[in-house]
């Protein structure tokens, strides 16, 4: 309404009380210059902004109630607006995956559930854990321990289990960055293997490895204290060896994983094992066991 005032005055040189009274508006709102009361709070919230540069306006808020600045949250929100010191927050870009659940596992090297564990050493120096499960048979099929892996290191575990057992059809594991280098891709590829990454954040997808990730932590990292690496990878050695041939598993009718493994491989009583286990290892099927 002022800015109308304004041009009716320069446009017809008419007075500043006969204008307003033309636009029906009272003279002393037309004169009334507002006064800023928020100079000295801006000025302040400036100086807190550059003392503590990554601070958001919740924690300038508490700075200043703790200098006795008794002032609304939404009052501090709005002049931190103002003075343009709102953080810009870059949103993380995940990878685009479809959804594709456990299937129905009929023999071993199916698929194989990839996934790294972390651990702390007495020394406060962080360990990995690059565990590798067969889904059918629940066999350990390596535990490398290292303070990092490359996705070289990864395709040389893998190198060496299919050395000994032959190439899986298929690897479930998540999306970190071993697990999407150009490398290991390209080292699927060349193999002929389908790499079948999870959802982001939905890691019951694959739910094969993150079992035995969880009993790994409850029976030997959270019972075990690990002096060096060289004491880790012994101690996790043992724990596999005991896994594989001792540990009665529940989903195998409580038979070990090597027994089971020993039966589903084509002897006698390979299908009394299959029948018996027929419920534990079974999951919701998936494109690729339809197709088989």
């Amino acid at each position: 309404m002022k800015a109308s005032v304004e041009h009716v005055q320069q446009q017809y040189a008419f007075s500043e009380r006969r204008s307003c009274r033309l636009l029906l508006v009272p003279a002393s709102s037309y004169r009334y210059r507002p006064r800023d009361f928020d100079q000295g709070l801006r000025e302040r919230l400036v100086e807190l902004a550059r003392e503590k540069p990554r601070y958001g306006y919740r924690r300038l808020h508490v700075l200043l109630g703790r200098e006795g600045e008794h002032v609304n949250h939404k009052r501090v929100h709005r002049i931190y607006r103002e003075a343009g010191l709102a953080l810009r927050r870059k949103k993380r870009k995940h990878c685009v995956r479809l959804s594709r659940p456990l299937g129905i596992y009929t023999a071993a090297n199916q698929e194989w559930a990839l996934d790294f564990v972390h651990d702390v050493m007495a020394s406060g120096r962080s360990i990995r854990v690059l565990n590798v499960v067969d889904a059918y048979t629940r066999e350990s099929l390596a535990m490398e321990v290292d303070t990092s892996f490359a996705g070289l290191r990864v395709t040389r575990v893998l190198d060496q289990i299919t050395a000994e057992r032959g190439l899986p059809r298929a690897i479930r594991c998540d999306n970190g960055p071993e697990l999407i280098s150009r490398h290991f891709l390209a080292w699927a590829l060349d193999h002929k293997i389908d790499l079948v990454h999870i959802q982001p954040g939905k890691p019951t997808q694959n739910a094969s490895v993150e079992s035995f990730n969880s009993k790994l932590r409850e029976e030997c990292l959270r019972v075990s204290w690990f002096q060096n690496l060289f004491e880790a990878r012994r101690i996790i050695a043992a724990w596999r060896h005991d896994y594989n041939e001792r540990r009665p598993h529940s989903s195998l009718n409580y038979m070990t994983p090597a027994e089971f493994a020993a039966k589903a491989s084509g002897g006698k009583d390979a299908g009394s094992a299959c029948l018996e286990n027929a419920h534990g290892v079974s999951h919701f099927p998936t494109a690729m066991a339809a197709a088989s």
